[in-house]
Formats: structure tokens, C-alpha cells, sequence
């Protein structure tokens, strides 16, 4: 998954204007002293980050700092700092509780472009490109082990809570890896896949930040509910994208996932109704769906074939209805959101779910 340019380098002072700060914050934060208080908070985030990762031997150091300084949405850090607003926004805990779960996040990173071979994260080459497979793994362990000594400082609960969470991601990323078992249904199964490895630690980011805001308990559980789904729509709107954006914009290639056979919703609905042997629309029989799905699973390492299976896709009832799931995922955050009280931090909820299902980068 491609990452845009991290852009939180607007000083507060420029935050006057709410669409101003949606984009400097990248989440759509339209009250503008919320805006300021988080561009402020999330500076620091970024300035301990770097301290975070810091290691005293040249090789580590260089290898730890390649992706943080590389940039990225840090929507988990921005996740945490925003539900921390539903108490007491300005508490130290919460930078410290920031900087676990984005240690988190680029330490999966690491081992997941090694895994998946990508040459480029973040607009960077991935760090195994670079200084090869063992040490991108070795590196990814110490930076999960530096996310576990700040967790450490946040008390038992905390420690309890990230453990899981990284139970999780790891069963997600096994998962992925090995597919659905001998009659288990592929599509519930992406779904589990994509809960476990991404959007629990959306959910525990969420989490944190509302629990060590101090957020009264109801609020703190609606948050990591509505972290789940989001994280879910999100991977959806991805699957999207990788058919339906223009390359020029989002700075990926279209078809970039089909090209290395990474399960996609639009390819496993498909591949669902060739098995079940279903109309896709009146006129049209399943000898369409069988031959695009063939080619789908055959060789696209030309630019040509590629093209010719995005473009069917582009035009198939699959990436409507992958659309309308990120969509439903979404609605259903949104829901979650129920027992928060009315104001900017439900509102930024609220509409951040809305542009994650309809997101266009």
C-alpha cells in the first residue's frame, strides 16, 4: 500500500482555515483551534519519534530512521492524539502513546515489504531493497522492541493492550500468507485478514488515545469499535484504488496489487461468482467473468496485459460492489460513534469515515 508525502510541517499559525488544516493534518479536522492543538501535538510526536528510533550503532540507526524520515500519513499517531481530545488532549501520555503505535506500524513495515519483495514504501525504496532481507527483519524486531519498552512506561494495561494488538497483526499477516483453509469462504476470510493485520491497530490507537485522555470507559470502547471499521473501509477503499485511481494523481501504478497476485476484494468477488457460476448483469453469462479471470491469474508482467485487466475491472460490477462494502464498513464506524458527545472531535470522526470510503488517493 503507497503512503503520501507526510505533511504536518504547516506551523499552527497557518491553520486559520479549515480546509487549510484538513489538508496539513491530512484527516479532515474542520474546527481550527482543534486543528492547531493537534498540528502542535503531532510536531511533537514526530520530533520524539526520531528520538524513538535513535540507536547507538551507525548500521541500526541509518536503517531504523529510513522510514520514519520518509514520511507517511501518520494516521494512527493523529488517530491517538484526536480521541486523547475527548478528555484532556494535552496529557504527556498520549505523545507517548502516539509514538507506540507508529513504532508499531513502521516495524510491520519492514517485515511486510520483505514478505510481499516491495521495492518502494513511502515514496522511498523499502528497506530491504536496500540493505537486504536479514537486516530489514532484525531492524523491524528492534524497533517492536522499542515499541514495547514505551509501552512499558504506560502502565500494565497498555503493555496488555499492544500485546494483542500485535498478536493480531502478526495472525492477519499469516493469514494473508496462507489463504483461506479447504472450504472456508475467501471473502469473510480477507475480511478477518484485514481486521487483524490493519485495522487493529487503528482500534488500539483509538484506544489509547481516549483511555489516556481519560475518556469515560463507554467512549473509550466506541472509539476502538469505530477504529476496527474504519481500518477495514479503509483497506477496501485501497482495494479500489488500486483499479479505479489515475496513476497520475495517486502516485501508483493501477494494478499494482493484481500484478503481483495480492488478494483484492474485486478479485476474490469475481473469482466468487466464476465459482458459483452467476450472471453479472442481464445479457451477460459467466464466460466474461471466467476469461477475465483467468487472465486476472495469469501473467501480467507486461504493461499491456495489465492494462487490458484493469481496464475490464474498471467496468465490472465487482469494483462497485468492493466500493459499496468500503462504504457500508464505514457507515457502520461512523455508528460506533453513538455514545461520544456532539462536537469538533465526533465531527473529524465522522467525516473522516465518510472520506475514507470515497477516498480518491
Amino acid at each position: 500500500m503507497t503512503s503520501a508525502p507526510h505533511e504536518t510541517d504547516a506551523t499552527a499559525a497557518a491553520l486559520t482555515d479549515p480546509a487549510v488544516a484538513a489538508v496539513a493534518l491530512g484527516f479532515p479536522v474542520q474546527d481550527t483551534e482543534l486543528a492547531n492543538r493537534l498540528a502542535d501535538r503531532l510536531t511533537e510526536v514526530d520530533q520524539a519519534l526520531e528520538a524513538a528510533v535513535a540507536q547507538a550503532d551507525a548500521l541500526a540507526d541509518d536503517v531504523a530512521r529510513h522510514l520514519v524520515d520518509a514520511g507517511g500519513k501518520r494516521f494512527r499517531p493523529l488517530l491517538t492524539l484526536l480521541c486523547g481530545e475527548l478528555g484532556d488532549g494535552a496529557r504527556p501520555e498520549l505523545i507517548d502513546a502516539a509514538i507506540v503505535v507508529e513504532l508499531t506500524q513502521v516495524a510491520s513495515l519492514y517485515h511486510d515489504d520483505v514478505m510481499d519483495s516491495a521495492p518502494v514504501r513511502r515514496g522511498a525504496p523499502s528497506v530491504h531493497s536496500v540493505w537486504g532481507n536479514s537486516v530489514a527483519i532484525l531492524v523491524g524486531d528492534m524497533l517492536f522492541a522499542r515499541a514495547s519498552q514505551r509501552v512499558a512506561e504506560l502502565g500494565p494495561e497498555a503493555v496488555l493492550i499492544q500485546s494483542k494488538t500485535f498478536e493480531r497483526m502478526c495472525l492477519g499477516q499469516l493469514h494473508e500468507t496462507t489463504g483461506p483453509d479447504k472450504g472456508e469462504d475467501a471473502v469473510s476470510h480477507y475480511l478477518q485478514v484485514l481486521s487483524d493485520k490493519t485495522a487493529s491497530l487503528l482500534a488500539t490507537s483509538a484506544r489509547l488515545g481516549a483511555m489516556f485522555g481519560g475518556a469515560p470507559t463507554d467512549q473509550v470502547e466506541a472509539v476502538a469499535a469505530y477504529g476496527e471499521k474504519v481500518g477495514v473501509a479503509f483497506q477496501l477503499a485501497d482495494d479500489v484504488l488500486d483499479i479505479a485511481s489515475d496513476g497520475s494523481v495517486s502516485g501508483k501504478t493501477p494494478g499494482t496489487d493484481l500484478r503481483e497476485h495480492v488478494p483484492t476484494m474485486p478479485a476474490l468477488l469475481l473469482r466468487k461468482r466464476v465459482a458459483e457460476a452467476a450472471p453479472v448483469a442481464p445479457g451477460a453469462g459467466t464466460t466474461a467473468d471466467a476469461a477475465l479471470l483467468a487472465d486476472l491469474e495469469g501473467d501480467l508482467t507486461s504493461d499491456e496485459a495489465l492494462a487490458d485487466v484493469v481496464r475490464r475491472l474498471r467496468e465490472h460490477e465487482v469494483l462497485a460492489e468492493t466500493r459499496e462494502l468500503a462504504r457500508t464498513w464505514a457507515q457502520e464506524a461512523a455508528d460506533e460513534l453513538a455514545p461520544l458527545p456532539a462536537g469538533p472531535v465526533k465531527d473529524a470522526l465522522t467525516e473522516f469515515a465518510a472520506a475514507v470510503a470515497n477516498r480518491t488517493v
